[in-house]
């Protein structure tokens, strides 16, 4: 837990110090000796419980939430820290965890802050379980590598270097910029894989890489012709031409895939 005390009196401030600083739940704890000064903190950074003093010169810790609020930045848990009684009332009014009466013991600090942090543990648990169905819907990215088996080795490879797939019987061949592995697997169990990488099936026996394709040439036969930036050509069945589209996110001045 993150925890920042704000007290204008020195010695209290360090008896509280002393006391967060002995827990082994506390993450980090900064301290400031006004509001305005915790104010500047709490914009530049978040915490989890505050320790704050009700009665400070300048601006009071009431007053603190209050700007906190009209900030619209998130206020933490707070526990109320008073030499003054009947400003216990004051506190719960503000939805303090808890208000401790000064001269305090180190008993009762720790007790005010198991409550916090069971107050906040709480708080942040609801706030994942309004989340959830919004993560759960969020789509996954992938990984950016692949891991192939080859030589007796697991190998993790770029899928971007990866330049096309081409079927070779019960295989399958991974054509690199530099070098290619061989792979017992399907060219349908392939395409599948390396469809979130932007590969295209163009043949029954051939994936491309759509990142390294030059251009397209439409053949009188109904096929195209692809050529890859190396310069190697391949041939887009009739069957699989209309995957072309796939290339491109947009295509500009040309209505040639439109039909298919």
């Amino acid at each position: 837990m993150r925890i920042l005390i704000v007290d204008d009196e020195p010695l209290a401030r360090d008896a509280l110090t002393r006391v967060v600083a002995m827990r082994n739940d506390v993450e980090h704890y900064d301290t400031a000796g006004d509001a305005v000064e915790a104010f500047d903190k709490l914009e530049q950074d978040s915490y989890d419980v505050l320790l704050l003093d009700i009665s400070m010169s300048e601006l009071s810790g009431i007053a603190l939430l209050d700007r906190l609020k009209d900030a619209d930045l998130r206020v933490p848990a707070v526990v109320f820290i008073t030499a003054y009684e009947e400003h216990a009332v004051t506190a719960f009014a503000n939805h303090a965890v808890d208000c401790v009466l000064k001269p305090f013991s180190s008993e009762r600090i720790n007790e005010a802050l198991d409550v916090a942090f069971q107050r906040t543990a709480a708080e942040t648990l609801a706030r994942l379980a309004e989340m959830l169905p919004q993560l759960q819907g969020m789509p996954v990215a992938p990984s950016s590598r692949i891991a192939i088996k080859g030589d007796g080795r697991i190998l993790f490879i770029d899928p971007n270097d990866v330049v096309a797939v081409q079927a070779e019987g019960n295989y399958v061949l991974l054509q690199r910029e530099a070098g290619s592995h061989l792979l017992r697997e399907s060219i349908s169990v392939m395409a599948d894989k390396l469809r979130p990488y932007g590969f295209i099936r163009i043949h029954r026996s051939v994936l491309v890489n759509s990142a390294f394709v030059r251009e397209i040439r439409p053949w009188a036969t109904g096929e195209y012709g692809l050529m890859l930036k190396s310069g190697k050509e391949y041939t887009v069945t009739r069957t699989y031409k209309k995957n072309l589209k796939l290339i491109a996110d947009s295509w500009i001045g040309t209505d040639v895939f439109s039909s298919q």
